[in-house]
């Protein structure tokens, strides 16, 4: 029998909260953080397109199990909308498809955002990545076909001007899952008659995450050489290993914590051994005069390390996701 190959990269576990500059795509960025950390694997919490900036949460090690929870949280944007023009990608990056020479007053902009506030029903972009037949709609747009993408239930909790011009308006948009900026501003267009696309777009937070998490690549750069780190070469795909002691302290000192994900979940303190039933597996009594009884999801920590997601039901945890010690 062959060996087993020795795994590559370190177990570093916790939630990288990239600024992620324009030109950056999401999977470029999880690559490039990746190995600034040398970790064994990493994941993005929700796609952030390469002309926009922002809040990209990336997880490494152990936080790649809470990537759901996050994922599912509330996200805010704040972006432009150019007016007098619908494009193919409804960005800047494709070509003009509609014109006008209209363009809306700040009354007329701010009577329409009524209709996109609350649940409605949105029409992802044909340069998305929504899956129609098995196959992408962004690599169906490319080769010129027209998609029909049907519309889906979104929520938006609100939808506000921050600034208006003759050509331009700058919103701020907090929305749930699944919710595509871009549509928003064809949609907006379309119905004041001028057309729109977006012309900045920058993702402010991801809930739990806020601005004070934000981290820059120059800083992380900075935090693993001592430098900004633009001339250091990056290895092949396939030389993640660590073949020379490397001291990580400074760059893991810019990671937040796995459990932050969690932090709006019940929490209950357990000892060392019902950690360790746990961790295999094994359901506990949970013990404690404020302890819940009954929860759907709870998380269970020990000496305020993160244990596991679980149920509580009659007073007992009931592990489903478990987090390595």
């Amino acid at each position: 029998m062959g060996r087993r190959g020795k795994k590559k990269g370190r177990p570093v576990s916790g939630w990288v909260v990239l600024d992620k500059p324009v030109g950056m795509g999401s999977t470029e960025a999880v690559s490039k953080i990746k190995w600034l950390f040398q970790a064994e694997k990493a994941g993005h919490a929700g796609t952030l397109d390469p002309l926009a900036s922002g809040m990209l949460p990336i997880a490494l090690g152990e936080a790649t199990k809470t990537v759901p929870y996050v994922q599912d949280g509330a996200k805010i944007y704040r972006f432009t909308v150019a007016w007098g023009q619908e494009r193919s990608t409804d960005d800047l990056e494709g070509p003009v498809t509609k014109s006008s020479d209209l363009r809306p007053a700040e009354t007329e902009v701010k009577a329409l955002l009524p209709k996109y506030t609350g649940v409605i029903m949105q029409t992802p972009p044909q340069f998305s990545a929504i899956k129609i037949a098995g196959e992408r709609a962004y690599d169906l747009a490319r080769e010129g076909e027209t998609v029909d993408i049907p519309a889906r239930e979104i929520e938006i909790g609100r939808l506000d001007i921050v600034e208006h011009r003759a050509d331009h308006t700058v919103f701020e948009v907090e929305c749930g899952k699944g919710t595509y900026v871009r549509s928003l501003a064809r949609d907006m267009g379309r119905d004041l008659g001028c057309f729109g696309h977006i012309s900045d777009l920058r993702r402010v937070e991801v809930e739990p995450f806020t601005p004070e998490d934000f981290v820059t690549i120059a800083e992380l750069e900075g935090a693993r050489f001592g430098v900004q780190g633009e001339d250091e070469p990056e290895p092949a795909a396939d030389a993640d290993a660590i073949d020379v002691p490397v001291d990580f302290s400074a760059i893991d000192a810019l990671l937040v914590d796995t459990s932050a994900a969690l932090d709006w979940l019940p929490q209950v303190a357990i000892s060392d051994d019902a950690a360790t039933k746990i961790r295999l597996g094994n359901p506990v009594i949970i013990r404690g005069r404020d302890a819940p009884v009954e929860a759907e999801e709870a998380c269970a920590t020990a000496r305020g390390k993160l244990v596991a997601i679980g149920a509580i039901e009659q007073g007992m945890f009931k592990p489903k996701r478990v987090f390595a010690g």
